[in-house]
């Protein structure tokens, strides 16, 4: 397989000349999911393309201006929505995973790492 980072499909992705940039890491981090699911052949790069362009069609829909703030937000829901679609997860499964971060998040004392339990 081809470097991932090298995907035309990435040139959206804000770049130096050392690769990618993002402004937080759980940025690298969702898109580093999506890699991974193709790469381990849950998803195809063709199903990837289509959930993050029907993603960002939907909260354009919806009045997202479009200029670059959201791009991580839309990857999250593309990932939602074929996990889902996959059968790799289930509605109730995510949104209690997103609790209990929300939870661990709520309680973890400032400058401490959150951790689930």
């Amino acid at each position: 397989m081809s470097n991932m980072i090298d995907d035309p499909a990435l040139k959206p992705i804000p770049r130096d000349p050392d690769g990618p940039l993002f402004n937080e890491p759980w940025e690298a981090q969702a898109l580093a999911i999506a890699y991974r699911l193709i790469e381990e052949g849950r998803i195809t790069r063709e199903e990837w393309a289509s959930a993050l362009g029907a993603a960002i069609k939907l909260a354009q829909a919806e009045g997202d201006p479009d200029e670059g703030g959201t791009y991580y937000h839309h990857v999250l829901v593309a990932i939602e929505a074929l996990t889902v679609s996959k059968g790799l997860t289930d509605t109730g499964e995510l949104s209690d995973r997103k609790q209990a971060w929300t939870d661990a998040y709520l309680s973890t004392p400032h400058g401490q790492p959150v951790e689930l339990k």
